[in-house]
Parts: structure tokens; sequence; C-alpha cells
């Protein structure tokens, strides 16, 4: 089923975590170990930043009391922008879902507590699966009955992921940022953005290299968890290539998760997809989980041109990984 894209926003907090801020804390790490690594220069967060260098955070539950922003008032920022590019108000929408990596409670579904924020009266559910729930989603509603979904769906990913960071472990600190995307999308009612394929896929067995317990601070296999993001976004990248790219002069895009700016560029390298071809946010913006990929698109919304090809790759916990492609006016012989 084709779904259309009718808007897309973001909305990063105040605060900014700077190299020479994670040099401060003192916990073995410096502005050129981290560029060397991960090539991320600065991150944002909801949290005060003499909280952390008070505490590191060593009480995530604490943090969530610290924190300046909640989910819901993130993702209502986030879905007003969205709202405002598809020029439509709060009540055009007939269905909200959200997810993410670091919820802000186990119930109710935080989809609940965003549709408030806006004013919103209509179903709402969460659909979560760690950095790769932006493309969960979309597959899931794209594997809808059109006639079963309202006009007009809401999908919002309010990612705080610093709040389940413990900044005394130098190898999590150097990673992660807030942010919070939304995006508006229809089965109904085309718009210029296409979401023509999607696929998700997942390999259960290994769900323990990378966890964020409840009230527990994050942890993965750093080494395994690189080597499944490049295999597999490779992987994905290249079969859209092959599938989508035209020769027509048209550009082939590729956003992929925003884990670290050196994973990028190894997939990029294997590839074959040149720099001004790969949009990315992950060196001013950290690893956002499940808001990277979106918030890319987001920030790109005005540089979109008719016959752009965007192809998607996210891989996250889980472990999963999903791709898509969306196709900007034109190609409709694909």
């Amino acid at each position: 089923m084709m779904l259309y894209l009718h808007g897309l926003g973001h909305f990063h907090p105040e605060n900014v975590i700077t190299n020479r801020f994670l040099e401060d804390l003192d916990i073995g790490t410096s502005e050129e170990w981290i560029l060397e690594r991960v090539g991320i220069r600065t991150r944002r967060t909801v949290l005060p930043l003499d909280y952390i260098a008070a505490t590191k955070n060593s009480d995530p539950a604490a943090a969530f009391e610290a924190s300046l922003y909640g989910n819901a008032q993130m993702g209502a920022a986030a879905a007003r922008k969205a709202l405002e590019r598809a020029h439509l108000s709060p009540a055009d929408i007939g269905l909200v879902v959200a997810g993410n990596s670091s919820p802000g409670y186990a119930s109710p579904a935080e989809a609940t507590l965003v549709a408030a924020e806006l004013g919103i009266s209509a179903p709402c559910f969460d659909l979560t699966s760690a950095c790769t729930t932006f493309g969960v989603q979309i597959h899931f509603l794209r594997c809808m009955r059109p006639e079963a979904l309202p006009k007009f769906a809401l999908v919002v990913n309010p990612e705080n992921v610093t709040r389940s960071i413990d900044y005394s472990d130098r190898t999590a600190a150097v990673l992660f940022g807030d942010a919070t995307t939304a995006a508006v999308v229809s089965a109904v009612e085309p718009s210029r953005l296409r979401i023509v394929s999607s696929e998700v896929s997942s390999d259960p067995a290994n769900w323990d290299k990378i966890v964020i317990p409840r009230m527990g601070h994050f942890r993965q296999e750093g080494h395994a968890v690189q080597g499944f993001a490049i295999r597999k976004t490779t992987d994905m990248l290249r079969r859209l290539h092959a599938a989508y790219a035209g020769k027509d002069g048209n550009r082939f895009l590729f956003v992929g998760h925003q884990a670290n700016l050196g994973m990028l560029a190894t997939v990029c390298e294997r590839t074959g997809i040149p720099a001004e071809c790969h949009w990315h946010n992950v060196a001013e913006y950290g690893n956002t989980a499940c808001a990277g990929v979106p918030s890319v698109l987001s920030q790109h919304w005005d540089d979109l041109r008719d016959g752009d090809r965007i192809g998607i790759a996210i891989v996250g916990a889980g472990l999963t990984w999903t791709n898509m492609m969306i196709l900007v006016n034109g190609h409709d012989d694909l």
C-alpha cells in the first residue's frame, strides 16, 4: 500500500552537551578521542547540565524528575511543526501512534499524552521497537487496509535517551542526545512525498546486545553492535539502490540510523554514496535513537527536489532492522 507523507516536524531541547563538557566530567575522554571514534561534536539534552555534572546521572529515576521537558511536551512541539507543514490542524488527525526507546510512562500509552497536549480526541496507541520504531510504525501503517485508517494519522517519536545514560561511562556518554519528531501521514490523501516500500526484520536471539532496563542505564556490546549496524545498513542500502536508483539524473539520497558518523561513513564508502547525497545530523545532535532518521528528513524538508529518491535504512535493539523508500513527486512508473 502507498503511504503519503504530508509533513514532518522535529524538536531539540536547548541544552547542549559539548565534547569539552564531557572532558570536564573527568571520565577519561577528550575532544580528539570522541571525534576519532564517533565523529560527534555536540548533543542536546532535556537534563540541566549542572545536574549531569553534579550527579553523572547515577539515578535514572531521579533524571525523570530533573528533566526540563517530558516526552509529551516534546512530542507536541514536533507535531505542531509537522501539522503546520501539512497545512492541517489537530482536529484533522484521526489517529495518533507514538513510540520510542525511552518512555516516560509504562501506562498509559504515550500517544495519549501527546494527543492531550495537542487537544486531539482520537484513537491512540504506542508501537515501539527501540531505534527502529519510526520504520516499524510506517511499515505497519502501510500494511493496514486504507479504508481502516482515518484520513490523517500522526506518528510521534519522543526520544529523551540522556535520562538513561550513565555519565561516568565514557562509551555511552559521548553518543546520545535527545530529540523528538512527528510525521503526518495518509493512506488515501495524496501528497508530494510517497512511501512506496518498507521492510522490517529482526534477530531476537541477540536481544541482549543493546538494552535499557526499566529505570536503569543504557548498555550495549559496542563492537558487536557496530559490526551488525554496518553489515545490515550496507545490505539494505545496496538493495534499495539497485531497485530504485534511476539513470535519469535524479538524486538518490541516503539517510541512515544516526548511530555515529564513523558507521555511516563506512556504509557510504562500501555502497558508493557520495557525500552530497548522504544526509545526516549525528555530528551536531548525537545518536537520537528512533528520532534520528526522521529528524534528518525534517531538517532537510525544504531541500527536497521533485524526482528525489530517498533510501532509508535503520538498525536498532532487538536486534532489529528496517528500511523504506520515499519518492518525491514523479516516478509514476515505479
